[in-house]
Formats: C-alpha cells, structure tokens, sequence
C-alpha cells in the first residue's frame, strides 16, 4: 500500500497497483502495475521509465518496500463501480508461475 500511495504521486503515473509475484529464491517480491499518463513507445523508453520508477519509490519508502520491477499497460482492469481489479492481475502473475 505505501508504494502504491508513494508511486501514484509521480507525475507520469496516471494509475497503479502494486502487489506480490512468485520470486524463486526469495519466495515472493513486490511488482507494480502501472498505467502510465503516456505508454512508453519502446522498450528502451519503458525501461528507463521503469528505472525512473523504482528511484522515485526508493527516495521515499526502504527497498524493501518498493517494487523489483514495473509491467506498463495501457488501462487496468475496474469493476464498473470504477474499483481496481487487482486480484485479477496479481492472478496473471501466480497462474503463470512467473519467477522473475
């Protein structure tokens, strides 16, 4: 939660979810989904935002706290009261057994 209230503060971050992936070592680590003001138009411009990011969050909250890493899309799943899908995208990451 406190990366999530932290990241939606930067100004290129228009909507955000933030939750736990299978890691292999580690067990589980913190990832972000975020839905940018403007989708990245490379991989090289979506990894330096995902650099951006992830220092932004680190200047403000521990490491341990802050994301490993950031997956761009361009909307996030709502409900149409307009509340955040989020199991539904956690669910992405765990149904695929995605060890990053």
């Amino acid at each position: 939660q406190e990366a999530e209230n932290a990241l939606s503060m930067h100004p290129k971050v228009y909507d955000i979810a933030v939750f736990g992936v299978p890691h292999d070592e580690m067990g589980e680590e913190v990832k972000a989904v975020v839905q940018p003001v403007d989708m990245p138009a490379s991989d090289e411009a979506a990894a330096s935002l995902e650099r951006e990011l992830i220092t932004y969050c680190r200047e403000q909250l521990a490491d341990v706290k802050c994301p490993r890493s950031i997956d761009f899309r361009p909307d996030l799943p709502r409900h149409p009261t307009g509340k955040l899908y989020k199991r539904l995208l956690k669910a992405e990451y765990w149904d695929e057994g995605a060890l990053t």
